[in-house]
């Protein structure tokens, strides 16, 4: 059920005409609703949603929703997340802090909510950014830095103002994917000027934030960024490709479900050494459908034809 804060929220955006804000406190409750099992309710919620603005004496009218931000309500769990012990607690640490945020308040002290996620592709960092908006129970808002960035003097700068007021205005977690096109070291010789106000803007907007929000910026190459970003980032995730443990999990996590029996061999671990948790996850759903299709049990066999394709697709590419 929806909390005496939400509650007040909602209220409070109806009094105010806050059409954005209502909608978002709806999409939170639903959220919430959908974490705890209830998803009948949830997508309830959210068809509802669809309609505000619509209906013919709708109590909200929705503002149309800025356009360099997709929204969306995950509902990703953290036990769905395969990564080291460290990193999990870690991001165990930026929950607990925002949850009991008022209580570090009291005390002058404010909780992690600017975190910078680097690693090679396909190693979990969009998928942490909806884990952390699902356990939070906060709708998840992806910048499309292909709206941010543009070829203008000045008007990329702007845009990122823009992002920023709603990251003020609207709590949730925002998720600046492929960070690079902004926060390129600034000292590189083929950074022009433009280049560099960005980044000035960028620097000075998100010292300046004080919102609830959870900033999520993520890159798949630390090395380039300017190291002006990291002192205004709470905290920095490194992501890796998987262990061996890791691998095991994510065939247990995704296969499991699937066919509770089914074992997998150590040579097949060690096969999957070179794959990202991406192309592993994708290899398991390619073994399932396979199996549904055909009507045949998932063989050892079968899950290496697949890694062998995957290997293939993207080994040349990776070396």
């Amino acid at each position: 059920m929806a909390t005496a804060d939400q509650i007040k929220n909602l209220i409070k955006a109806h009094i105010d005409h806050d059409d954005e804000k209502f909608k978002t406190v709806v999409l939170q409750i639903a959220a919430y609703e959908a974490k705890h099992g209830h998803e009948t309710f949830a997508r309830e919620l959210k068809k509802y949603v669809e309609r505000i603005g619509t209906s013919k004496g709708s109590i909200v009218q929705l503002n149309q929703q800025n356009p360099m931000l997709y929204m969306s309500v995950p509902s990703d769990r953290l036990s769905d997340l395969i990564v080291s012990q460290e990193i999990l607690e870690r991001i165990t640490r930026i929950l607990d802090e925002f949850r009991n945020r008022h209580k570090l308040q009291k005390y002058g002290l404010s909780n992690r909510r600017k975190i910078l996620i680097e690693g090679n592709p396909g190693t979990g960092k969009t998928f942490t950014a909806s884990v952390i908006a699902s356990e939070l129970g906060l709708p998840l808002y992806s910048v499309q830095m292909d709206k941010v960035v543009t070829k203008f003097m000045g008007e990329t700068s702007a845009k990122l103002r823009q992002v920023f007021d709603s990251i003020a205005s609207t709590t949730g977690v925002y998720f600046f994917d492929e960070f690079d096109a902004i926060g390129a070291d600034r000292s590189l010789d083929n950074e022009v000027g433009e280049a560099r106000r960005i980044l000035n803007s960028f620097l000075q907007f998100i010292e300046q934030d004080t919102s609830e929000s959870i900033i999520i910026a993520a890159t798949n190459n630390q090395k380039i960024l300017d190291q002006a970003l990291f002192r205004r980032f709470d905290d920095v995730l490194h992501y890796s490709m998987p262990t061996q443990d890791e691998i095991r999990r994510l065939f247990k996590l995704k296969l499991g479900v699937y066919d509770s029996s089914l074992n997998v061999a150590d040579s097949l671990i060690e096969q999957a050494s070179t794959l990202s948790h991406a192309e592993i996850i994708r290899v398991c759903d390619d073994a399932i459908k396979t199996s549904i299709l055909q009507s045949s049990k998932i063989t050892e066999k079968q899950l290496t034809r697949l890694m062998d394709e995957r290997i293939s697709a993207y080994g040349v590419k990776e070396a």
